[in-house]
């Protein structure tokens, strides 16, 4: 374990390394945004603020990480990164990638094919097509469009900014940063430790393995436990809340490990949901849709399972299908570690059996037996971006009487918290898995819960979606 405390943020930024001391700043304070620290200096005003809550991706910037001797690029909001997030990292703007006489292939593209009106959102654009520059080659429509799924734009239309990244994408040639000797030497002298910010009113922790950050949350049991912080920053950017002990536990690469065994397949808490996302599309196909329709690239590249699962909240995306997918949730404190059900672990309203001085640590996910049927389900008013109006995962073994064996039915965003309809499951469980079934099984989704009416959908409304999907899941489920 690394004992020595470092009080110094150390990241590289145009071309060289920033060291930022908080207590010896009056301008800055750990829960600056990059966002805002960008916008400070003189040279880098194409990160623009539009929302301020990471829907826009106006802002969007890459962060370059070095591990296992190679340097990843991820696109990123950087309204949603506290400036100790960019520990160890490079910072990439729109401004380091090309310039007026040397530019880059992505801006030469959007140049060529008239990507751009009033430029607003065009950093933006660019940066999450550098990303996809670095990491896809030759992209798919589908690829690209999950790029550009977290930047808006309001004039130019998305026809010429699609056909930029084809271009641009279709010949993969070499950038300057392709010569990485540099980068890697920087990013390598930046020492790995914990680190501990203070300045008049806050208190910045940041871990650097397993062992530290489950000292600091029970040391500390009342601070902010942040990961990709993608919640929690909004808090600092909406409300202008002053959170006065943060724990950030995103650079503990002890929680971010993703694999498989016999039995189950194991996903560290701090992993992030892209990568998730990208491990789970052939193995958790369930978890892989929900997924899918989560966030933003932006978003899924900074926020983790853990993250999700740690604020209970009624509308989480992961929750339903969890809980049909019957995952094991594992928290660790001073007496060692526990595991919990899926179906145990939400106790209610923005409450789990998490407690004060426990981490999330590991979601183990049994491998589903032939047969066993389980799909996931959002309904919003977007497809992609948007908070569920109403959420559900659904598991279903029959037997050779085409009657259920096991029936779980989860909903989210219908009560005060995510919940399995209890009463519906025990209508199906001994009857024929048919349509008229169903039909007559539905009406008993209005006694399971008392949805409530509010900016997303009214209550009646709520209720229809559910019984639909009861429905629909039936139709999946059966041989026409």
């Amino acid at each position: 374990m690394t004992k020595k405390y470092s009080h110094t943020i150390s990241f590289v930024l145009d071309d060289e390394i920033i060291n930022i001391d908080f207590s010896d700043s009056e301008s800055l304070s750990p829960t600056t945004t990059a966002l805002n620290y960008l916008r400070s200096l003189p040279n880098h005003k194409g990160c623009k603020e539009g929302c301020a809550e990471g829907d826009c991706g106006a802002c969007t910037v890459v962060l370059a990480t070095y591990e296992n001797k190679a340097i990843g690029y991820q696109a990123v909001d950087a309204c949603l990164i506290f400036l100790p997030m960019l520990h160890g990292k490079q910072l990439i703007t729109v401004e380091n990638i090309g310039d007026s006489k040397n530019l880059h292939p992505v801006q030469e593209a959007m140049i060529d094919l008239d990507g751009s009106q009033c430029g607003f959102c065009t950093p933006g654009f660019i940066m999450s097509m550098f990303d996809l520059y670095k990491n896809t080659n030759k992209p798919t429509n589908a690829q690209i469009d999950d790029a550009l799924t977290g930047n808006l734009c309001r004039c130019t239309g998305y026809r010429s900014i699609i056909d930029a990244a084809q271009k641009a994408g279709a010949k993969k040639a070499r950038d300057k940063f392709s010569q990485q000797k540099e980068t890697k030497r920087m990013l390598g002298a930046i020492p790995k430790a914990n680190i501990r910010l203070s300045n008049n009113n806050q208190i910045y922790h940041k871990p650097a393995d397993k062992k530290s950050a489950l000292e600091l949350v029970q040391k500390h049991p009342k601070a902010t436990i942040i990961a990709g912080a993608t919640d929690i920053a909004l808090r600092v950017t909406k409300n202008h809340e002053i959170i006065p002990e943060i724990i950030d536990i995103g650079d503990v690469s002890e929680l971010k490990t993703i694999g498989a065994n016999k039995n189950y397949y194991k996903l560290g808490a701090g992993a992030s949901l892209e990568a998730i996302k990208t491990f789970c599309k052939t193995k958790v196909p369930a978890l892989y849709k929900m997924l899918a329709v989560f966030g933003s690239k932006q978003i899924r590249q900074l926020a983790t399972l853990g993250g999700n699962l740690g604020s209970a909240s009624p509308i989480g995306d992961t929750t339903p299908v969890l809980i049909a997918l019957r995952a094991i949730i594992v928290v660790e404190g001073k007496n060692g570690s526990r595991k919990i059900p899926m179906t145990e672990f939400i106790l209610g309203y923005r409450k789990s059996q998490c407690k004060r001085g426990e981490l999330i640590t590991e979601i183990h996910i049994p491998k589903s037996t032939n047969g066993t049927q389980i799909q996931s389900y959002k309904i919003s008013k977007r497809k992609d971006l948007d908070i569920a109006t109403v959420s559900a995962g659904f598991r279903l073994s029959l037997d050779k009487s085409n009657k259920p064996s096991e029936l779980i039915l989860v909903y989210g965003g219908m009560a005060e918290m995510t919940k399995r309809a209890k009463r519906t499951e025990k209508y199906l469980s001994d009857k024929v898995w048919s349509r008229k079934t169903i039909e007559e099984a539905s009406k008993l989704i209005s006694a399971d819960f008392t949805p409530i009416s509010d900016a997303r959908s009214g209550a009646r409304a709520r209720d229809l979606m559910a019984k639909n999907l009861l429905l629909k899941f039936w139709t999946e489920t059966t041989v026409q």
